[in-house]
């Protein structure tokens, strides 16, 4: 059996594996899944991953252009695929081969991955993006290949000549899995057929992390190590501010004002310290690769700053350093109580118990699935606006008093979760069973 693994997660080199902590978190435990429902599999993706990747995971990558390769001719390209594999749907009959074509015909089963970028959010990413994944989707389909979605948050969606496309695709998908309920409202309100789709929850939630010796190095002379105190950790990024873009640096220091107040009046209420830290990493190459501190630690350095001018300067600390995804997700496991802006970072903590209140995005795009994560973990009562200080604050204090019966009740929720997770994949023998 071959599968081919397409979709708006087709990124450049690095993206998916480097960057952003998130990306790895889901990306690992996906393949894996896959190799565990199909394990003679030979699984081959447009997603660009490191050789090392490729070799743990068993899989084998292909060039990104074949989905998408931020060329003017892109879009040009994919309608051309779709033009050919619409007459072959006529007359069985396969006037010209491309690449992407030749893959899709190699192959027994195409899956769309594209998270929360099935939609409009995929044309932040290139121009033209979500259209040129629409038609990739829908080449495969007329060739007659069993193409299914999974794990994704789709919509919002543009009302322009997509929308009609992206019905067409969706329906004519074999199977789609949410990693939430959310999401099936957003379908519902733009008109999609959602018979055929599960509301399940993200792989990240499956991901492993190290274990606590792994870690100790890191956190051994800060108060994560001491359980006579207890600690907070405090996760932000660019999303969560009320002007765009998220990737602006330097903000000036008024812009985290809200932020700045807020976590000095959690310290004084609770009497806790805070430990700023980053879920995101970046990278270079050339000469050779190594990674380096990512655009979220710029954020919370600043934040940082600011707090030590600041009377509980003290209970403030920050951790520096550059960790892999499986060694920041037990960092995160070792705080009594999470504050996170970013999802996957919630994830992390949600998936090892700690209790935790998600920021939502403060301008937009407004991501859903947001809420939809914290409803499948069954905190959707702690998603706090960040431009309420009032929100943040009496959210927080309330999942800390709480902490102990929102511990216990995770415990319940996560073995739920985890088989939801994996049902995403278990569902895919259904479309070889006939079922």
């Amino acid at each position: 059996m071959r599968i081919l693994v397409i979709g708006q997660c087709t990124l450049h080199w690095g993206r998916m594996e480097f960057g952003n902590i998130g990306n790895y978190y889901i990306v690992e435990p996906f393949f894996k899944q896959l190799h565990r429902v199909f394990p003679n599999a030979e699984i081959t993706t447009t997603f660009q991953m490191s050789d090392a990747f490729c070799e743990k995971e068993n899989i084998s990558c292909l060039p990104m252009k074949y989905y998408y390769n931020w060329q003017e001719n892109d879009l040009n390209i994919a309608y051309k695929e779709c033009a050919i594999a619409s007459i072959f749907r006529e007359t069985e009959v396969l006037i010209e081969r491309t690449p992407f074509i030749n893959e899709v015909f190699k192959s027994d089963l195409i899956i769309d991955f594209s998270g929360d970028m099935w939609g409009e959010n995929g044309d932040l990413a290139g121009k033209n993006r979500f259209l040129v994944g629409l038609l990739k989707d829908r080449t495969a389909q007329l060739l007659n290949k069993p193409t299914v979605m999974l794990a994704g948050s789709p919509g919002p969606f543009r009302k322009d000549h997509t929308l009609k496309l992206a019905q067409i695709v969706f329906e004519n998908f074999k199977l789609v899995t949410n990693r939430e309920k959310f999401s099936r409202n957003i379908l519902q309100e733009y008109g999609f057929d959602i018979s055929k789709v599960y509301d399940l929850a993200c792989p990240a939630f499956l991901f492993e992390p190290k274990q606590y010796d792994d870690i100790y190095q890191f956190i051994k002379d800060t108060p994560v190590a001491d359980k006579n105190h207890k600690t907070i950790g405090f996760i932000l990024c660019g999303w969560n501010f009320e002007k765009a873009p998220h990737h602006k640096y330097p903000r000036n220091d008024n812009e985290y004002e809200l932020f700045t107040k807020l976590i000095i009046e959690v310290v004084k209420i609770l009497d806790v310290n805070i430990c700023l830290m980053s879920h995101s990493n970046g990278f270079v190459y050339d000469p050779d690769f190594k990674l380096i501190k990512g655009r979220d630690f710029l954020i919370v350095e600043q934040l940082y700053n600011i707090l030590k001018k600041t009377e509980v300067a003290e209970r403030i600390f920050i951790l520096d350093g550059i960790y892999s995804p499986s060694e920041t997700k037990a960092i995160i496991g070792q705080f009594d109580m999470l504050i996170s802006g970013r999802i996957h970072a919630a994830v992390a903590g949600l998936s090892q118990t700690v209790p935790t209140v998600i920021i939502d995005y403060g301008h937009e795009p407004k991501a859903h699935k947001l809420q939809g994560f914290a409803e499948v973990a069954g905190i959707e009562s702690y998603v706090a606006n960040p431009a309420s200080l009032e929100d943040m604050q009496n959210k927080i204090v309330q999942c800390w008093e709480h902490r102990i019966l929102i511990r216990k009740n995770l415990r319940k929720q996560m073995q739920t979760v985890r088989e939801l997770a994996e049902k995403n994949f278990d569902l895919l023998k259904n479309i070889f069973d006939g079922k």
